[in-house]
């Protein structure tokens, strides 16, 4: 109930901001479409509380307004870590002790267990987020990731072994492969990059969030919907804190329609 509570507030944020400030005919033209409930609720607060939580009311469209924006709210939990935060657009965790991502190779084992927060998209997208970690512990990670199912997923982002600190990418399909781009130092604060077209991805990384540096073009199964979000694994550790910064996706239009449609036209 507290849910949608919520989600009624933010659906009718602009349109209380609207009715504080008296635009009344505005107001009725962008409610046209609105349900029976919605425009009930409305004048109920026009005719009986507005006088008596005008300050209220707009401060807390502003926040609604503010928090729906963000979305990380209405993302979902896999493996959901013991203590976690949104605030401001940041995800903050303290990452399971003992947990990772990984099938079969060279180590004979697979586990399916770090904390991932995501969101499912379909078709092509870019996805970037801005990550910092008090890595602790060999194996020690953080990143976006990619998941169609436990045998088909990509993740990307710092990983820690023996005292380095490496852009990583494990790619799997069935079977997991890993690489690493060995970093010069500790970066305080790294930006991962994704870019979903057609049976690929392109996988980037910056120091600076302005110049990227693709560091693999892996494959992945087309026509597949995509949960597309930010994980964290501690192998061999006792987990660590890490900060997910400003994460973002944007549809791309599709390549394939875009040239049909200028041959089409």
């Amino acid at each position: 109930m507290k849910t949608v509570h919520l989600n009624l507030l933010r659906g009718l944020a602009p349109f209380l901001i609207l009715l504080i400030h008296g635009y009344n005919s505005v107001l009725l033209k962008g409610i046209k479409k609105c349900n029976f409930a919605a425009i009930n609720f409305i004048k109920i607060l026009k005719t009986k509380y507005m006088k008596n939580f005008f300050l209220p009311i707009s401060i807390i469209c502003i926040l609604v307004t503010k928090t729906n924006a963000q979305q990380l709210s209405s993302m979902t939990w896999f493996n959901e870590p013991k203590e976690w935060s949104v605030k401001d657009n940041k995800l903050s965790m303290q990452v399971t002790p003992q947990s990772d991502y990984w099938n079969k190779t060279y180590y004979g084992f697979t586990v399916n267990d770090g904390p991932f927060l995501y969101t499912e998209r379909g078709g092509e997208f870019e996805v970037i987020v801005q990550i910092e970690g008090n890595y602790k512990t060999r194996f020690d990670q953080m990143g976006l990731m990619l998941k169609i199912d436990e045998n088909h997923w990509i993740k990307m982002g710092i990983e820690y072994v023996d005292g380095v600190y490496n852009f990583s990418t494990v790619h799997t399909i069935n079977q997991s492969s890993w690489s690493v781009v060995t970093l010069n130092e500790k970066p305080k604060e790294m930006w991962v990059k994704a870019i979903r077209r057609s049976d690929s991805v392109e996988i980037f990384y910056s120091t600076d969030g302005k110049k990227y540096t693709m560091s693999n073009i892996v494959y992945f199964p087309e026509y597949k919907t995509i949960q597309v979000g930010m994980m964290a694994a501690s192998p061999d550790g006792n987990g660590f804190l890490a900060s997910f910064n400003n994460f973002a996706i944007t549809h791309l239009a599709d390549k394939r329609r875009l040239e049909w449609l200028k041959n089409n036209q």
